[in-house]
């Protein structure tokens, strides 16, 4: 499925495509809809760097093993060797 999202829109709320997907992927983490991976994955981020930006937030990073579980079988599914 894709989504598309005008240019105007945009403008109108002062922020950047890529600032979008970011604020789209930290809401959908800390509603616990994503995992770490994923999100980090959707914005194009190493895992790390997600982190980084979600402590300069202050935003809690929960990681248990069912997101283990899940990191690994999108990485399985993506063959990211």
């Amino acid at each position: 499925m894709g989504l598309v999202i005008s240019d105007e829109f945009l403008q109108t709320a002062h922020i950047t495509e890529t600032d979008l997907k970011l604020e789209i992927a930290i809401l959908l983490f800390q509603q616990e809809k994503i995992t770490l991976g994923t999100a980090s994955h959707f914005v194009g981020m190493n895992q790390l760097e997600f982190q980084r930006l979600l402590g300069s937030r202050k935003i809690p990073i929960h990681y248990g093993v069912e997101d283990l579980q899940q990191d690994l079988k999108t990485l399985e599914a993506n063959d990211w060797r």
